[in-house]
């Protein structure tokens, strides 16, 4: 009696780092349940081996920035009965969403010897803005027990259970000293949780890596930032990093454009 099929997971990259693919290499000791559990048909990545879909499950790293990858990423779509994003690329459009904010022709024209070669988007965008979703993982890099919840849900039909709150959580739960009443800003009440609260254990304020948390109270964050006398120029920056074209960073990114130079 032949055995039951395991489920086919596939890895795609966009525009991105490859920082999130390897977070699932970094799962070490629980990449061989993994690999007993699903069976890993295409992850270039990892392998040479390039199975055929269609897949049970595709997770995609990376952001749409060409119109070559927009066409590629509803091929991967029709290819993937669920389809999860990873990383501050895939689900806000990363680092590189800092060309949303300014005029791509003028940067690529500076850093190409020849521009007219290079095709490109005016923007980079989430996979979401292309594409159905049914789960999105934050993150830069993502957290590798995360994406084991993740992975470890879509194989028993659930919804994973990812906590929506924010770093300040994590910060109680270990125990670190809030490095906002200490005079620092800290993007950390409004980013959402899954690093472990790691820079404000160094008395490091939070630069935001997983993005907006459930219901960020950006404004308000913003005016204590002001009252720490942080200038507006320097709340602008904060909130376009990693996840600059998430949209409740976006929007409080924006509304500081006429207080800075």
């Amino acid at each position: 009696m032949s055995e039951p099929s395991r489920p086919r997971l596939a890895v795609w990259k966009f525009a991105s780092c490859d920082g999130c693919q390897l977070s699932l290499l970094d799962c070490e000791d629980e990449l061989l349940s993994v690999a007993e559990a699903i069976d890993i048909a295409y992850f270039p990545e990892a392998s040479s081996a390039m199975g055929e879909g269609p897949y049970e499950l595709s997770l995609v790293e990376g952001s749409i920035t060409t119109a070559h990858d927009a066409e590629r990423i509803r091929e991967v779509r029709a290819r993937s009965r669920h389809l999860v994003t990873i990383g501050a690329c895939a689900t806000a459009g990363g680092i590189q969403a800092l060309r949303n904010f300014a005029d791509v022709d003028d940067f690529v024209a500076a850093v190409y010897a020849s521009p007219e070669y290079i095709a490109t988007l005016a923007t980079s965008t989430p996979i979401s803005a292309h594409v159905p979703v049914d789960f999105e993982l934050r993150g830069c890099p993502i957290n590798k027990l995360q994406l084991l919840e993740v992975l470890s849900a879509f194989l028993a039909g659930r919804r994973p259970a990812i906590a929506a709150h924010s770093v300040c959580i994590e910060c109680k739960r270990r125990g670190n000293v809030c490095v906002m009443v200490q005079g620092t800003p800290c993007l950390g009440p409004v980013t959402h949780a899954g690093c472990g609260a790691l820079c404000p254990a160094y008395r490091r304020g939070c630069y935001g890596c997983y993005g907006p948390m459930e219901t960020p109270q950006t404004a308000a964050l913003a005016r204590e930032w002001q009252s720490l006398g942080v200038a507006p120029r320097e709340i602008r920056h904060a909130f376009r990093s990693f996840n600059a074209a998430a949209e409740a960073f976006r929007e409080e990114s924006e509304a500081h454009d006429d207080q800075a130079p």
